[in-house]
């Protein structure tokens, strides 16, 4: 006897093997684990078709009073798990398309990479994992109670036409992960550019001295020597539209940047055992071949390992 079917698109034909090994698994793994379910197996999934995996309950051991519950729960899940992994970049490409129609195709595969970061490729205030797999929990929970809720109601579920005209839970998420990773791609791209124009200025600009030592004592805490190691205390930008821009742009743990475009040193070693840090990358960007950096040398060992923070 037929319970259900689960269709797929055609643009998801591929995917049809998936979906039924995520079917088969869950019910594995939440029917034959619960005590109370007798023994043998009371359903199997077979593909029906090119695109349609059917539900089928073996009498007579399958009693739909007994067993419906929690053969719809395991169901579910399992879509809810192929629709995550599966559906979730195509739906946010989706969204990106429908809202920002006049974007260029570079600024949307830009997005859906910011998209995917969020989601996927941050491991955010020292959380790691755990983190990222409790916001996946959650986004996979609210399509499992909705995909439960449907196959109580329905013989036919089709994947396209529920992830389209159900999910509004799960699709507004989506579309605020859309909004908040245009907002970081805007505000990066704004920083690319400044971090450009700095670049440009201090190309034109005049050398002041021959050679700086940029000492990295540790976190955000930097000291400034000139070329025979005396300590530097460097003047603001002569320039006023630099020194508007610092003000404005720069953070305040980049400030250093500033200082050196006041002494504008010919060359610059970075004295630091922290070599991939923002902050140093950004000074590398803005100077280019002036800079060197060094993680262990004869002039900076002593005072930087005593100086920095463990």
């Amino acid at each position: 006897m037929e319970l259900f079917t689960v269709t797929l698109p055609a643009s998801l034909q591929k995917s049809v093997s998936k979906l039924k090994e995520l079917l088969t698994e869950q019910a594995l793994a939440d029917l034959h684990s619960d005590s109370n379910l007798e023994q043998p197996a009371f359903i199997a999934y077979e593909q029906t078709s090119e695109l349609a995996i059917s539900c089928e309950a073996l009498l007579p051991h399958f009693q739909l009073k007994v067993h419906g519950q929690a053969v719809y729960h395991a169901a579910a899940s399992a879509i809810a798990e192929f629709v995550v992994s599966e559906m979730e970049p195509s739906m946010l490409a989706a969204i990106i398309r429908k809202k920002y129609r006049n974007n260029s195709a570079a600024d949307s595969a830009a997005i859906e990479k910011y998209c995917h970061d969020l989601l996927h490729g941050k491991e955010w205030d020292g959380l790691g994992t755990k983190f990222l797999d409790a916001d996946r929990l959650r986004r996979k929970n609210k399509v499992a109670v909705e995909a439960e809720l449907f196959l109580q109601e329905h013989t036919v579920l089709n994947v396209k036409g529920f992830t389209t005209f159900r999910l509004n839970p799960y699709r507004k998420e989506l579309a605020e992960v859309v909004e908040y990773a245009l907002d970081e791609y805007v505000l990066d791209k704004q920083y690319q550019e400044f971090i450009s124009l700095l670049k440009y200025f201090v190309f034109l600009q005049d050398t002041k001295l021959p050679m700086v030592h940029l000492l990295h004592k540790g976190g955000h805490d930097f000291m400034l020597y000139d070329d025979a190691f005396q300590p530097l205390d460097p003047n603001p930008p002569s320039d006023r539209i630099v020194a508007e821009m610092l003000e404005t742009e720069m953070n305040i743990e980049d400030m250093v940047i500033s200082s050196l475009i006041a002494v504008s040193p010919k060359h610059i070693t970075i004295h630091t055992r922290q070599p991939d840090m923002q902050v140093i990358r950004t000074i590398e960007t803005i100077f280019d071949q002036r800079v060197t950096v060094c993680v262990q040398c004869v002039s900076c060992s002593s005072s930087l390992d005593e100086l920095v923070q463990p």
